[in-house]
């Protein structure tokens, strides 16, 4: 295209070959404040891209699978530069740490945690700035006035009393030559022009609406293999035997070969792959398998819930607090394994000679899935290269802290040898089929109420971790209790004096793994049921009783008021034969409070009619993309709610595709009304806040109709 790019001179070291050892130790938080005591000045060139036609090429180290950061970081990238946002275009980062970690995760490359926004929103407003400092200067030397003489504008460098001007393009290769400044002033909030503006498009709208948007799925080159791979149907199983020759009659199928994570078929298409893997003649060794099914996993938990765990935060005696009169309040919550099902399962694409290798797919965390392939593969990191693809959707399946997809496409590509390029595509069955589950868990609890008040409060939680024996574990586990399996129950925004809550873990060979709003997926339900039964006892106002017990969180209490404003909230009675429930969870630092309008069908099952929501994520960087997430959290939180789980059968996944595995269904979408709490604190993420309240505020409008709340989920059972 000819472009002058403003481009990185100084490159970091990517790494080096060598055994998959990774170990994530430091929180994210002391990371990041470490780094921001120690970081050098900002090279926008890492970041910001400029051609001679002046496009800006914004540079985002963020997968994008739907939730915006291609948008948001370039936004933060185009205020600060004074960019047309009409010339403004984004691309993900290459895999390298040193320049694009996520100090949010500890440092890694990677997406996770609603945290794109939040980690990146200082560091590209520095990029944007930083840049536009350059480009100025750029300009100034060229037409030898003083800097403070010009202005920017929507792309344009303007010396008013020389009439002159140019596009960002005309000074672009000079720029690059110049020295980086320090400490370049960032604007104004009340100087913003983009960031917290509606109407700002997203970037990548258009080329998904009119197709030209590529995704691994679409990826088709010269003498490529379509593969699939048979996998066994219990977890912790592995191959026994298996006889391809009917396999190999299949027209189009060219081989098949055994990998560790089951037996790859290799055609010249999906449809021959398919039919290949179909006729493949397989016998599983079961002897290390789970054989347990979901109720022998729900039994067993709920025993064990009977007593207490390892604690995992405390206050006062809860112990003394429940024995001491007034009213006890006992309840019991169990959560099914779900599986993440986005709308394009897991695949990927890999070429390599022997000697260097090249893999495009949905990378998600690229520090875990970079060598994760070298090692596979045998080759040196920097033989290795990732392109991160646009992707359909992940919801946590393409964050697997094992790297299972690349380390199993690398496997596939391994076993037909160099020479021959493989597309690994996993299909709806596989994808339900296959495991990284959200975990099932059991949440027993117990309260008093005395005087009008909660007075204590008891939470034992058993589930399943999927951050022990990982390179998580170092960050996630503290003295042996995975805080991701307590997160928003361990610490709750009321104020109760006399606390406990406690965890267990019971280890499966069936794998599990984050699930959008990770904990808060279960415990946001727990509590904010448990806390609706407690008022309830206590004679309160579902609102105001929780409002008496925020004093220490107004931000909660913030979104809380928002959203009563917004629904008109008058009390839960019951009108024209519906009912308001209401519930707000804080997840990522993100506040999000809602209020559902339930009534009951004609089966006595719940109808949704309307969800009102606010949100508090700070700074809303687009404002637009901010209420949408919400949107699509609570829809997809409310599907799964009412509808979904993987139920185990005998060790095996009983459901298979979307006939089975039931979504929210387009005519059962409420209305959504989304009111977004002006702030000025930092921003944080909106991807998955959206999803935990929806749950528990329908469950709390049905015990105002008079049924109780849903113990166990999905609220609706399959026929």
């Amino acid at each position: 295209m000819g472009m002058e790019d403003l481009r990185l001179s100084r490159r970091a070291a990517i790494g080096s070959a060598g055994a998959l050892v990774i170990s994530l130790t430091l929180p994210g938080a002391a990371r990041a404040q470490g780094a921001a005591k120690t970081a050098a000045p900002i090279d926008p060139n890492a970041y910001v891209r400029i051609g001679a036609d002046d496009v800006v090429t914004v540079i985002v180290k963020h997968i994008e699978f739907g939730q915006g950061p291609y948008t948001g970081l370039a936004t933060l990238v185009a205020e600060e530069l004074d960019a047309d946002w009409s010339k403004v275009v984004a691309e993900s980062a290459p895999s390298n740490a040193a320049l694009y970690g996520n100090a949010a995760l500890g440092g890694i490359q990677g997406t996770g945690g609603s945290s794109a926004i939040a980690g990146s929103y200082q560091l590209m407003r520095k990029a944007g700035a930083t840049a536009r400092a350059m480009l100025v200067s750029a300009a100034a030397a060229e037409w030898n006035v003083p800097p403070t003489q010009i202005t920017v504008e929507k792309g344009v460098i303007r010396h008013a009393a020389s009439g002159r001007s140019g596009g960002f393009g005309k000074f672009a290769g000079a720029a690059a030559k110049l020295p980086v400044p320090q400490d370049v002033p960032l604007k104004d909030p009340k100087d913003f022009k983009l960031i917290g503006k509606t109407g700002v498009r997203k970037v990548d709208s258009a080329a998904k609406t009119n197709g030209t948007a590529k995704f691994a799925i679409d990826i088709k080159t010269p003498n490529m293999l379509t593969v699939v791979v048979a996998r066994p149907p219990r977890f912790g199983a592995k191959v026994g035997s298996f006889d391809a020759a009917e396999a190999l009659k299949v027209k189009g199928v060219k081989a098949v070969k055994q990998i560790p994570s089951g037996v790859a078929v290799y055609a010249t298409g999906m449809w021959p792959a398919l039919k290949g893997r179909k006729a493949l003649k397989l016998q599983w060794d079961d002897s290390k398998a789970e054989t347990r099914g979901s109720e022998e996993m729900i039994a067993q938990f709920r025993g064990m819930a009977q007593k207490p765990g390892p604690i995992a935060a405390k206050a006062g005696d809860v112990d003394a607090a429940l024995a001491a009169g007034g009213e006890l309040v006992e309840a019991e919550y169990i959560f099914p394994l779900l599986a993440h099902a986005p709308m394009e399962p897991l695949d990927g694409y890999l070429e390599w000679d022997g000697k260097t290798a090249l893999a495009r797919f949905g990378s998600q965390i690229q520090t875990l899935d970079h060598p994760a392939l070298a090692k596979t593969l045998g080759l040196p990191m920097e033989q290795v290269k990732i392109e991160t693809m646009l992707a359909g959707g992940s919801f946590g399946r393409r964050a697997t802290p094992t790297a299972q997809f690349p380390t199993e496409l690398a496997e596939v590509a391994k076993a037909i040898g160099p020479g021959t390029p493989v597309k690994l595509v996993w299909t709806r069955e596989d994808d339900i089929h296959g495991g990284y589950y959200r975990p099932l868990f059991v949440h027993r609890l117990r309260g008093a109420v005395k005087d009008g008040k909660v007075t204590a409060w008891a939470n034992d939680i058993v589930g399943q971790s999927f951050a022990k024996g990982t390179p998580f574990e170092g960050m996630m586990v503290k003295n042996g209790i995975d805080f991701g399996m307590v997160e928003g129950a361990h610490k709750i925004p009321y104020d109760i004096a006399d606390f406990r809550c406690t965890v267990q873990d019971d280890p499966t060979p069936v794998t599990t793994l984050w699930w959008r709003s990770v904990g808060h997926t279960h415990t946001g339900y727990a509590v904010e049921c448990f806390i609706d039964q407690l008022l309830e006892k206590a004679g309160k106002d579902p609102v105001a009783g929780r409002l008496a017990m925020m004093g220490k969180e107004p931000r909660a209490a913030g979104v809380l008021k928002a959203v009563a404003e917004l629904a008109k909230w008058n009390g839960p009675a019951v009108r024209n034969g519906r009912a308001r429930g209401v519930a707000v969870v804080e997840s990522f630092n993100s506040y999000v409070a809602q209020i559902a309008e339930v009534s009951l069908d004609e089966n006595g099952e719940p109808k949704v009619h309307k969800i009102w929501c606010a949100v508090d994520v700070g700074v809303a960087v687009n404002p637009d993309v901010v209420k949408a997430q919400a949107e699509g959290g609570i829809g997809y939180g409310l599907g799964h709610a009412l509808y979904a789980e993987v139920p185990l059968v005998n060790g095996a996944a009983a459901v298979s595709n979307f006939t089975d595995y039931r979504s929210l269904r387009i005519m059962e979408m409420p209305e959504i009304e989304v009111v977004i709490v002006p702030s000025a604190e930092p921003p944080t993420g909106i991807g998955e806040p959206g999803v935990p309240p929806v749950a528990p505020a329908v469950a709390n409008a049905l015990a105002r109709l008079g049924k109780a709340r849903p113990a166990r989920l999905p609220m609706v059972k399959p026929a």
